[in-house]
């Protein structure tokens, strides 16, 4: 296997998952168990496996959302609600989510789980802080629970290798947002409003890119395309630590591709997202 394959199977987990942050019965249960608010929710889920983690250390590791944004939900998050109940509002309410949309999906998780639970064991954690954190979870007895907690720390081992390339190349969480808006052509209007930055941060991140000749007027220059890419490809390549020896897995990229297709189309992930993530 080449890292194109860490690219299909991201693909593939990135809206098993995603069902957590946009179906509409998952944000009634995150808000049932006392988060306030969406943005609540989406902070004090996401970064529960760390405990009762305050902005600081969500700001790090989240990486491209604005600070203020992070410090309106956290650390009063945890006033509502503790770590342990969110993490149990959120993967059962995904789990039933992905049950709807896919009624067959138990013979799917049946092929697909052991190989992803042997991509965990084999990736490695230093440098990893949300893959290390939602690894060492408690094992759980429900295979749809298991199999969206496994999409999850797989996802965010991706991510936490993304945001390396970033750091390694001298591009911060807003510009991160401003270059990729400029080379797919997305809306720079929905990376504001769902990451916090505003027309003046956009504008500041946007002329740091252009000093850099990574943006000309706006447009990504040839150097910008190329920066882009090598940054994909480096990400490819760090996630697939968790796939080379692990000879199943394309077994579990077959059998999940069907549910992700199924989770695509049946709308509780909307693209384009956020999260910059196309139907697999």
């Amino acid at each position: 296997m080449d890292s194109g394959f860490a690219r299909a199977i991201w693909r593939v987990l990135e809206p098993l998952h995603a069902v957590t942050y946009f179906s509409p019965d998952c944000v009634a249960a995150h808000k049932a168990v006392g988060l306030r608010g969406f943005w609540m929710g989406y902070f004090g889920t996401r970064s529960a496996p760390f405990g009762p983690a305050g902005p600081n250390l969500v700001e790090a590791t989240f990486y491209n959302f604005h600070p203020s944004m992070i410090r309106r939900a956290l650390p009063d998050a945890w006033t509502f609600a503790s770590p342990e109940a969110v993490l149990e509002a959120r993967r059962t309410a995904a789990a039933s989510v992905l049950r709807t949309i896919t009624p067959d999906i138990e013979t799917a998780t049946a092929a697909a789980l052991p190989e992803l639970q042997a991509a965990i064991d084999a990736a490695p954690a230093p440098g990893r802080p949300l893959f290390a954190a939602n690894r060492d979870l408690p094992t759980l007895t429900d295979p749809v629970e298991a199999l969206w907690q496994a999409a999850t720390t797989l996802r965010e081992h991706r991510g936490d290798g993304h945001i390396a390339c970033l750091l390694a190349e001298g591009i911060d969480g807003c510009e991160a947002h401003v270059l990729f808006s400029a080379l797919t052509g997305s809306s720079p209007a929905m990376w504001q409003a769902n990451r916090g930055w505003t027309e003046s941060d956009w504008a500041a991140a946007r002329h740091r890119l252009e000093s850099r000749g990574l943006l000309a007027d706006g447009a990504p220059t040839d150097e910008g395309r190329e920066l882009r890419a090598h940054i994909e490809s480096r990400t490819d390549a760090l996630a697939m630590t968790a796939y080379t020896n692990v000879p199943g897995i394309t077994d579990a990229l077959s059998a999940l591709t069907p549910i992700a297709k199924a989770v695509a189309g049946s709308g509780a992930v909307p693209y384009p997202n956020p999260m910059g993530a196309d139907p697999a």
